[in-house]
């Protein structure tokens, strides 16, 4: 007759080691789950935050340099009241566009051969501008800037298509993405956007 392999019983200490692996590895599976189910909200508040309130933009184009220039990333913030100097992104044609506002609905717009702007009969002073240029300009002067519109024109005058354009126009309410006010990329140039 053989004998039956005796069932060994396990000892307390190895019990205790069984007991604690276990505790171990519920404990990581929760902290992985809380994890994730964090990094979920944190990437839904942040896309919704970025897409309701400050949107985000990698500028292409030259038409704002020196101001901004290409490949550049900047944040807008989403509210209504433009004042003239301030840099707006707008939609055009499936396109996001970004110039500077001139001056709004009911002004008076008139620019010389050299370039430079008059708003209601005075000069805008510009000292964000390295160069002065009449530009692409296919509109009447002295133009006057229609109801529920701004005037908006690029920084670098002489390649910018914009409000002096009758393809682009004055730019409506409703177009309006925000207003860009902080640079983050390139580092170099981190910070406000005037």
């Amino acid at each position: 007759m053989k004998r039956k392999a005796e069932l060994k019983m396990p000892t307390t200490s190895q019990l205790e080691a069984e007991l604690k692996r276990e505790r171990h590895k519920h404990r990581y599976h929760s902290v992985l789950r809380s994890t994730i189910y964090i990094l979920v909200v944190v990437a839904a508040v942040a896309i919704l935050v970025a897409t309701l309130w400050l949107p985000v933009l990698q500028i292409s184009g030259n038409s704002m340099t020196p101001t901004i220039q290409n490949g550049e990333i900047v944040f807008s913030v989403k509210y209504s009241d433009m004042e003239p100097g301030d840099i707006i992104a707008f939609y055009y044609n499936n396109k996001i566009l970004v110039k500077r506002v001139i001056c709004g609905a009911g002004d008076w717009v008139d620019i010389d051969e050299d370039g430079t702007v008059y708003v209601n009969g005075d000069e805008l002073k510009e000292p964000y501008l390295t160069e002065k240029a009449l530009g692409d300009c296919d509109i009447e002067l002295p133009y006057q800037v229609p109801d529920g519109k701004i005037f908006v024109m690029g920084d670098h005058r002489s390649t910018s298509v914009d409000s002096r354009n009758t393809v682009i126009g004055c730019v409506a309410q409703e177009q309006i993405v925000g207003r860009i006010s902080f640079r983050v990329w390139p580092l170099n140039r981190f910070g406000a956007v005037r």
